[in-house]
């Protein structure tokens, strides 16, 4: 669907300009997008490779290990389903550990094995369990105590202080966790309240020249 929607802003951007004589404009624009986009990439490529090389470091020096452990209780409270031994519980861990940096790419593959992990204790494929949800819920509105993305790109542009943003980053992604959480809970709560539907019966078969009482 969102390539059929990009289809056609392009269809209707390329015929307005045609139409109006203005095709030149069309083409410098999807040459300055692209520029734009090439120095953004490198200005992004160089803060992450720093990032993901302290995150490096700090898992060599054991820090991610001692991270994931101030984390373990947390996990178990928000995915009491998952056995606490899975191989689950640790992608997770290193999901929510990179997403408090802000390093969004590098917890997507963490988040992308947890996701598979967690689909082997489900019974059923075709369904997202209460922690597959939870999961997703904690990955969209993460805290995040260091926006290295959005600091990135406010370096690339000339920034006069990049990192003004890190309270308020902290104070919106706390809210959105805190509402990601509630959220999740009270759905959690209402599946368990909710009593099972009754096996449905098919109605009795009237025999021919018999009457309804």
């Amino acid at each position: 669907m969102v390539n059929w929607i990009w289809l056609f802003m392009i269809v209707v951007s390329v015929v307005s300009a045609a139409v109006t004589g203005r095709l030149e404009i069309v083409t410098e624009a999807a040459f300055d997008g692209a520029k734009t986009g090439v120095t953004v990439s490198f200005g992004l490529i160089s803060i992450l490779v720093f990032w993901l090389g302290l995150m490096r470091i700090g898992e060599d020096a054991g820090l991610l290990q001692v991270l994931s452990r101030m984390l373990g209780p947390a996990v178990r409270f928000l995915f009491p389903d998952v056995p606490r031994q899975h191989p689950a519980l640790g992608y997770i861990m290193s999901n929510m550990a990179a997403n408090l940096f802000g390093l969004g790419n590098a917890a997507t593959p963490m988040g992308i094995k947890a996701m598979q992990e967690l689909q082997k204790l489900n019974p059923d494929p075709s369904t997202a369990t209460p922690a597959m949800c939870t999961l997703l819920a904690l990955n969209t509105s993460s805290i995040t105590l260091v926006p290295t993305t959005l600091i990135a790109i406010r370096l690339q542009y000339e920034s006069a202080n990049a990192a003004e943003i890190v309270g308020s980053t902290i104070a919106a992604t706390a809210v959105a966790t805190a509402a990601a959480i509630a959220a999740d809970r009270w759905y959690r709560s209402r599946a368990v309240k909710r009593p099972p539907a009754p096996p449905y019966a098919s109605p009795p078969r009237i025999g021919k020249g018999e009457a309804v009482g």
